[in-house]
């Protein structure tokens, strides 16, 4: 069974003139958690590889960035941040990973900066919604 995670945020983008004055927009990064099969493992034992340049092939296609993937103990065996240009390219790389057969758990977690997440807590503060348990004054 694979345990993909996606996110359903809707995100607004902001352009912004690159050095061309072309506007653009800033990708948003995700962090990627996955686990790979034992027969992925057994074929890696066999010829040891780094994956990540087949990885990155991918990523591009979609009009993403790979910023870095780790080895990691733990859950999961490897750990990335991507940038992707929104959740569909994101959602489409993940679904990607598992459809492949190598993969047997892959988390996709959308990630906020934390000028981002300070603009969340204001609007959150302001957005006028009133828990079932809020003391009546």
């Amino acid at each position: 069974m694979v345990a993909t995670r996606f996110a359903l945020d809707v995100l607004v983008w902001k352009p912004h003139m690159d050095e061309t004055n072309e506007r653009t927009f800033p990708l948003a990064h995700y962090l990627l958690q996955c686990s790979y099969t034992t027969d992925a493992w057994a074929a890696m034992l066999k010829n040891p590889q780094n994956r990540s340049a087949a990885v990155q092939v991918a990523i591009q296609n979609l009009g993403g960035k790979m910023d870095n993937f780790w080895l990691a103990f733990g859950d999961h065996d490897i750990v990335g941040i991507l940038e992707m240009p929104d959740n569909v390219g994101a959602s489409a790389f993940a679904m990607a990973l598992a459809g492949g057969g190598a993969i047997k758990s892959v988390k996709t977690t959308p990630l906020m900066s934390l000028a981002e997440a300070v603009e969340a807590m204001k609007k959150a503060a302001k957005c006028g919604y009133k828990p079932v348990s809020a003391k009546r004054k």
